[in-house]
């Protein structure tokens, strides 16, 4: 029996509130995984079959971690529920049914670089210029249309109907047409091609319905259009639907996360049970009051505040850079300082809102020796050496795929140049047929006798091949496919240290196909394909590794470390420059700095530079608005990097006194230089009933924004950091809630939060 005993009273009552809709809306470090794998294995403790429970998430290694969990508690019953993420979910159930749709069961799954191979060939079909149209923006618009469940013909309408709008409308007609031709589907039709099929079959849709009588899905504030219909349509009328998710986690808007999805769940099921999770198991007590505080400042949310029981901990280090350099450079000394202070790299992330910040903090690991690794690079099997073999057996299970087909004609060198394979698609085009057809059909091909007898001889290569297939197991037949092309001889021949690499990689995918086998025992090259399809780059993050982890935010999500640096706090670059201007992009890019705040289990740096050179400009950008928002009792300041490095790190003696500077002055005195970081810090001290910074926040948990330092009044003359100056024309609303409108010296109107917006009264 599950020991629920071992949940908190929040956490227990979402496993036992088994009927009907549950929104749990479980904060960062909630223990929500928990609540998901003992809610799986309470179920089937009271008589629920496992093969009718769904569990539902996002990516690979938490469904992992989840059916790990489940089973730990449940035994070999548990392997028969269905855990998964969205996309391998659709593919199962596409796999036994989607030759309903026209489709073969052996339809071939196409990854972004697949996207982008056959977008590039319709914009040469339709002789669009790649200024003008260029791929990543027709690829945009394609993925905008499916987020949205938008045929290509709902797109045009709702696009208006323009010239432009007409050559991508066709760019994305003949997109769909290619990869129909090709029996392949890109990761957004995995969904809309399920939904298709259910609601096109009855008797599909019934047939799942009944098995899936208790729906589970994790992160649901993540979901898209797409997969909030195929949640809702798999519910049914029984509405057993658990959704588990944080509305403050909603970073994903940018690819079609839909917040409105978790925020609106009590509307779509007027009975449902909220339950809220806000005991904090990951962090200390001064790094969840400084997330408290932020995210308070966001309107679209559900009220909740993060607690707990644990030390308050360290206060969050600021530090002050001249310029980029200086501050890598600090980051790069005080990561080496809490490895010698006992600390392991794997426990040290270093976040960063872009990808561009990388360079300039790779450079000072590299410098300092310092063990480091870039997640969101070049993933195993987007490496050229792997696609190709990868290339290879797609084209053999699915003969109907051409972007694998056209890969691996000439590859290794085979003698068979673009021109040849471009007179060969055209006879495959003309003739109605797969380009691999067009290969075994060489023969009666309009091709010269050399190339005729270069692709016979790759054709006969291919028969052989797949009469091997059907033969050998994965490991085998992989080893025969490696051997018969030549692959590996051909990169041997010049023994280059990249060429070492590649078949170093070659032999890494060997092993990954025999890992396949043998966690697989009755799969075969279809289930590994898909397997390869679906995976992603942080599915083998490994915190615990050997190396200090430098990622993009977006890429943090989920992870925790016991050291965080969230570099580039500054206006412009963290928040971006767009959002600045736009409250909805505002409110995500707040929603961001709180996950990363969230993701430091001991300590937290926040850095800015006064100067930075980012996309070849450099530029002086103020202090960021989320450093400002936390409240200064709760910070340590470090003015510049010769100070900060006399400061002993927190591992070593307890960060506690701040140190100052001429420059760091220009922030706390209220100076032009810059704002001050908070206001109010005193009372807002009292309203919590805190004297100084006290352990936990289990006296009052509740974050609080303080009311307007000024009384507004219409015709009151402002300054607002960033529009500058201004004339109040509007109020609405009191204290806290009080919102101001303000017309601009350029003409704009904006309405601000008084309590939250950085706006001073001036005199007239």
């Amino acid at each position: 029996m599950i020991n629920l005993n071992d949940l908190n009273p929040q956490q227990r009552a979402a496993v036992e509130q088994t009927e009907g809709p549950l929104l749990v809306l479980a904060g960062a470090g909630s223990g929500k995984t928990r609540v998901l794998t003992y809610r799986a294995a309470y179920l089937m403790e009271r008589g629920v079959a496992p093969w009718h429970i769904l569990a539902i998430t996002f990516t690979n290694k938490a469904a992992r971690e989840m059916a790990e969990r489940v089973h730990r508690l449940a035994g070999e019953a548990a392997d028969e529920a269905w855990i998964s993420t969205f996309h391998s979910c659709c593919a199962r159930i596409l796999r036994r049914d989607i030759e309903k749709l026209g489709y073969k069961r052996q339809f071939a799954i196409y990854d972004e670089d697949d996207r982008m191979t056959v977008i590039k060939s319709v914009a040469k079909a339709l002789q669009l210029n790649d200024k003008e149209y260029p791929p990543k923006q027709i690829r945009a618009v394609i993925a905008d249309a499916k987020n949205r469940l938008l045929t290509p013909e709902e797109w045009l309408k709702d696009s208006g109907g323009d010239f432009r709008s007409r050559k991508l409308y066709e760019a994305y007609r003949q997109y769909e047409t290619a990869l129909r031709g090709s029996n392949a589907l890109d990761f957004d039709d995995l969904l809309i091609k399920t939904l298709e099929l259910l609601m096109e079959h009855p008797p599909v849709l019934d047939y799942y319905r009944d098995k899936f009588r208790y729906i589970l899905v994790d992160e649901y504030q993540d979901t898209n259009a797409a997969q909030y219909a195929l949640v809702r349509l798999l519910a049914g009328e029984r509405h057993n639907l658990c959704v588990v998710g944080d509305d403050d986690q909603s970073i994903y808007g940018w690819r079609g996360a839909d917040l409105r999805n978790i925020l609106d769940f009590e509307k779509d099921f007027p009975e449902c049970v909220t339950i809220k999770l806000e005991q904090n198991y990951r962090s200390t007590g001064n790094i969840l009051d400084a997330a408290n505080q932020v995210i308070a400042h966001n309107r679209g949310r559900k009220e909740k505040a993060l607690w707990t029981e644990s030390e308050s901990g360290e206060r969050i280090a600021l530090y002050h850079a001249q310029d980029e350099r200086d501050e890598a450079a600090f980051i790069a000394a005080m990561s080496r300082k809490l490895i010698a202070a006992g600390g392991t790299p794997g426990g040290i992330a270093v976040l960063y809102r872009t990808n561009a910040q990388s360079r300039v903090l790779e450079e000072a690991f590299v410098r300092g020796g310092t063990p480091y690794r870039v997640y969101g690079g070049q993933r195993f099997y987007e490496r050229k050496e792997v696609k190709d073999l990868i290339a290879y057996l797609r084209a053999l299970v699915n003969p109907d795929d051409d972007v694998s087909a056209r890969r691996i004609i000439n590859e290794p060198k085979r003698g068979i140049g673009d021109a040849t394979i471009d007179r060969l698609a055209d006879y495959a085009r003309e003739n109605d047929m797969p380009l691999m057809s067009a290969v075994l059909d060489c023969e009666n091909a309009p091709l010269s006798a050399r190339p005729k007898k270069l692709i016979g001889e790759f054709a006969q290569l291919m028969i052989e091949l797949t009469e091997l297939m059907y033969e050998k197991k994965p490991s085998e037949f992989v080893e025969e496919l490696i051997d018969r092309t030549g692959y590996v001889r051909a990169l041997e021949e010049s023994r280059t240290e990249e060429n070492e690499n590649r078949i170093e990689n070659i032999r890494e995918l060997q092993g990954a196909v025999s890992e396949f086998e043998r966690l697989n025992p009755d799969g075969g090259l279809p289930e590994f394909l898909e397997n390869v399809a679906l995976v992603s780059d942080l599915d083998g993050m490994n915190e615990s590794g050997g190396a200090v982890t430098l990622m993009t935010l977006h890429s943090a999500k989920g992870l925790e470390f016991n050291d965080v640096f969230l570099a580039g706090m500054e206006e412009g670059v963290f928040p971006l420059t767009r959002a600045i201007f736009d409250e909805e992009l505002m409110e995500e890019e707040r929603r961001l700095a709180y996950v990363g705040i969230t993701r430091a289990k001991k300590r937290l740096f926040l850095s800015h530079a006064r100067t930075r050179a980012l996309y070849n400009t450099r530029s002086a950008n103020e202090l960021s608005r989320f450093v400002a928002e936390i409240p200064q009792r709760l910070i340590v300041d470090g003015a510049n990097r010769a100070d900060a490095r006399r400061v002993p790190p927190p591992a070593l003696r307890g960060w506690t006194q701040p140190v100052r500077s001429p420059y760091n002055d220009r922030y706390q005195s209220g100076a032009s230089a810059g704002p001050k970081l908070s206001t109010g810090s005193a009372d807002l001290d009292r309203k919590l009933g805190i004297a100084g910074v006290q352990k936990g926040f289990s006296a009052s948990p509740k974050p609080v924004v303080t009311a307007p330092a000024a009384v507004f009044r219409v015709g009151d003359a402002v300054r607002h950091r960033v529009f500058g100056a201004g004339t109040v024309t509007a109020l609405s609303g009191q204290g806290v809630d009080q919102r101001v409108k303000i017309r601009f010296a350029n003409g704009s109107e904006r309405t601000f939060s008084a309590a939250a917006a950085p706006i001073v009264k001036v005199e007239k």
